[in-house]
């Protein structure tokens, strides 16, 4: 789980009927763990580079460029973590 701290400042959920969640992260580390996202998740679709869709262990997810990352579908929080978590280790 350090790995995650290292990399991601915080953890939202998002407001709507599915449950989805918004991981900010942190300015120093971005790059770096945008290329770790990318090399692990499959990716699906890519637009300019800029916003990527991949998925991850049946999970979509969508990486934009600023540093910020959409996880859709989960039932819990901490079901995120362990999905970022996974994707940073």
């Amino acid at each position: 789980m350090s790995e995650l701290k290292e990399y991601v400042s915080n953890i939202e959920e998002t407001c709507g009927e599915e449950r989805h969640f918004v991981a900010t992260l942190r300015h120093g580390k971005r790059d770096e763990a945008i290329k770790k996202i990318l090399e692990r998740g499959q990716i699906d679709r890519s637009i300019s580079g800029l916003v990527v869709d991949i998925s991850f262990r049946g999970v979509p997810l969508r990486v934009y460029r600023t540093g910020r990352i959409l996880i859709k579908g989960l039932k819990s929080k901490e079901e995120a973590e362990r999905i970022l978590g996974d994707l940073l280790a």
